[in-house]
């Protein structure tokens, strides 16, 4: 096998949304899919699409002639039924748009409408109901236009109406086929539509079992690897030794076991005598992190491969045996003779394309437990960005609640445009009751709340200065501001009770050059560190900090600008207008609190604050600039509010296109008409009529040109600056 057998394989690999090819069985006799892997945030869903997702317009169809598509899905039905049998959930979605065409309701119990699932076998319920009731969604929920009748097109009104729900029963997907009888009277008419099959989960991939004696085993029925012999797993464990697997012949054996902490060995004797392909590892493998193994056989070679390590291949034997005869039952996590044992968990067991179902064994044998905890040891890395590790049964996810960023792996930019004005301005919880009028006397009560340290990161982009980027003030008038001053310098200030106003210029270059910036201020205890894209640019110790009690942090246009000093005061004339992305100030997020839970978080937004791209705006020109693009699933879903309108697109621009090109043809008929009878008394007249428009025609076409040239100019300042 080259693809990974599942969406669930490629996101942990650490990889995100887009096509991929998955091969459901590994080494068996199923070909590579190409599919679309949805990673988001809580669920990994795998998209198959077929020949006709759009919503299709039917007339005309009726019991003597039926209306009837077929779907094909590029795929043989057995690998559609693997990816579907493999997952936790399936579903397709399935929309009938009625105008007087009716669904499932009939005098005789037939309907007028049906689909066709797995196994060529007709179907006669409707998306949102269950098998074998012959109704739609509104019945179940006995939401109907019509209480008599269990579909909403069965009222058979003259106006549009639609049923719509999901198939999700996983035994009949997916839709093969459907059928429509119902369109032939008169004013009636329908479209529908069947989404792709999408499902998510793989049953196989978190399938473990955890050995908790050298003595427990699970045992399966003879591996069948006379010629060949595919075998995969994870492992992971502490021990220094033990056996993953073993199955024996009256002389044959096959194994594969952990012989010391840096050594899997591969054993295998089809009579010639045994055969070892050994691979060491230059770190210890019983380091209790998820280790992937493959081990192969064939006529040609045996081979093994342990994580990323080089493949061990030795090459068989010209002559003599080459047939595996085993006759015992195949042992896992342990050996016939119940030695060597492994302790430890196994997971994703496969055997020639066969996945081994450890969790159902395990639950009956003792000494062995279902599924194996523990997964963030080995992929917690994959969490970036502040992001969480969060083990979940089978598998993880990343928390992103306390990161700037979002995404299933916390690395997707939250980034928004800022015009000028605009103002984030995230409030802190007051530590202790604060009064207007307090006094020096009164800071002892913030003794507890002194900050002792700041870890600050964002991103911007801006042609414009002087611009206030970041400020943070306190109950007690001290603040940070970080700044662009007119030169485009970047300034980060302190102003401090005890050290007075600390000004630290960056001045490498002008930072208002329309170009995405990274920004680091770390401060801990009384150590400052500011980078710049990934460089450091200053160090400094304070003598002594303190800044306390912090009351909020505004990014852009500050609007209480009483107590600003007049270098932030003019900074703060305009605010920043321009792109900034993930801002972070210790565990809060106060970009992301603004655009995804303005109603919950204490933040409040002043002025025009709109979610975008930095880096697609950086690198975009002026006519994509304004485009925002989605990262969803690309099979979308159509307005269902206008049932029709990509049915009738396509006749429209048919019936448009012919009735261009007659009036076309008309038109130059007329025109070589009035040539060619009127040539010599049209041509001193015409010839007058350009000599005087000539002028204006110019002047005319010169102001479109300028119209233009100001329109991509604007566009450019708006997106830019």
């Amino acid at each position: 096998a080259v693809y990974e057998q599942s969406c669930e394989a490629y996101r942990h690999q650490g990889k995100t949304s887009g096509f991929f090819y998955i091969d459901s069985d590994g080494s068996g006799p199923l070909g590579p899919l190409r599919v679309f892997c949805n990673i988001t945030e809580d669920k990994i869903w795998t998209a198959v699409q077929h020949n006709s997702t759009g919503l299709t317009r039917v007339q005309g169809a009726g019991p003597e002639k039926p209306y009837t598509m077929s779907f094909n899905y590029n795929s043989s039905a057995e690998q559609l039924e693997a990816i579907i049998n493999s997952a936790e959930y399936c579903e397709q979605e399935a929309a009938y748009h009625c105008k007087k065409s009716r669904l499932l309701n009939t005098p005789n119990g037939m309907p007028f409408a049906w689909w066709v699932g797995r196994a060529n076998e007709k179907h006669l319920y409707w998306g949102g109901s269950l098998p074998g009731i012959q109704q739609c969604a509104c019945g179940l929920e006995e939401s109907c236009l019509d209480m008599r009748y269990f579909c909403n097109c069965d009222a058979d009104r003259e106006e549009w109406t639609n049923d719509t729900g999901l198939l999700a029963f996983k035994d009949h997907l997916p839709v093969t086929q459907i059928v429509i009888t119902d369109t032939n009277r008169s004013n009636s008419e329908a479209a529908w539509k069947i989404g792709p099959l999408r499902c998510y989960g793989d049953r196989q991939f978190w399938n473990a079992a955890s050995f908790n004696t050298e003595a427990s085993y699970l045992h399966f029925p003879t591996l069948h690897a006379e010629v060949s012999a595919d075998i995969s797993f994870f492992f992971k464990t502490t021990a220094v030794s033990g056996v993953f697997l073993e199955n024996l012949g009256i002389k044959d054996f096959i194994r594969i076991e952990i012989s010391s902490p840096k050594e899997i060995t591969f054993s295998i004797d089809v009579g010639n005598g045994p055969t070892e392909a050994t691979v060491q590892s230059p770190t210890a493998l019983n380091d209790n992190q998820w280790h992937y193994i493959r081990a192969e056989r064939n006529l040609k070679e045996t081979s093994l491969q342990v994580d990323n390590l080089p493949r061990k291949v030795l090459e068989a034997p010209a002559e003599g045996h080459f047939r595996l005869q085993l006759n015992s039952q195949l042992f896992v996590g342990g050996t016939a003779s119940r030695q060597k044992g492994f302790l430890g968990c196994i997971r994703s067991l496969h055997l020639n394309g066969q996945k081994l179902d450890l969790e159902e064994r395990a639950k009956m044998t003792p000494g062995v437990k279902p599924g194996c905890p523990g997964h963030c040891s080995s992929y917690g890395n994959l969490c970036h960005n502040g992001g969480k590790c969060v083990e979940k049964y089978n598998g993880y996810f990343c928390d992103c609640t306390n990161s700037a960023y979002e995404g299933p792996f916390c690395k997707a930019e939250v980034s928004a445009l800022f015009e000028a004005g605009t103002s984030v301005t995230y409030t802190f919880q007051e530590p202790y009751p604060v009064t207007k009028n307090a006094s020096i006397s009164s800071s002892a009560i913030y003794v507890d709340a002194v900050m002792s340290k700041e870890n600050i990161a964002f991103s911007f982009l801006t042609a414009h200065t002087p611009s206030l980027l970041l400020y943070i003030n306190t109950y007690f008038h001290e603040y940070l501001a970080v700044i662009l001053s007119k030169n485009g310098n970047l300034q980060v200030r302190y102003k401090l009770s005890k050290d007075g106003l600390l000004i630290f210029t960056i001045d490498s270059g002008n930072f208002a050059n329309r170009e995405l910036h990274h920004v680091k201020i770390n401060r801990e205890g009384r150590e400052l560190i500011i980078q710049v894209d990934q460089v450091l640019k200053l160090k400094h110790n304070f003598s002594e900090i303190d800044f306390k009690a912090i009351k909020s942090l505004t990014l852009g246009k500050v609007t209480d600008s009483l107590s600003l000093d007049p270098e932030v005061s003019k900074a703060n004339a305009y605010g920043f207008t321009g792109c900034m992305s993930s801002v972070q100030y210790n565990h809060i997020a106060p970009l992301k609190a603004a655009l995804r839970h303005p109603s919950v978080a204490p933040v409040t937004v002043k002025g025009s604050l709109t979610e975008s791209s930095c880096a697609s705006i950086m690198e975009a020109d002026v006519n994509t600039a304004t485009t925002i693009y989605s990262s969803s699933d690309p099979f979308g879903k159509t307005d269902e509010r206008e049932p029709l309108t990509n049915a009738v697109r396509s006749d429209s621009a048919v019936i448009g296109g012919v009735i261009a090109v007659v009036i076309f043809i008309i038109f130059c008929i007329i025109a070589i008409m009035s040539r060619f009878l009127y040539q010599h008394k049209q041509a001193h007249r015409n010839s007058q009529k350009k000599e005087k428009e000539y002028p204006e025609n110019l002047e005319s076409s010169f102001k479109a040109d300028i119209d233009l040239q100001n329109t991509v100019s604007e566009c450019k300042r708006e997106y830019f600056i």
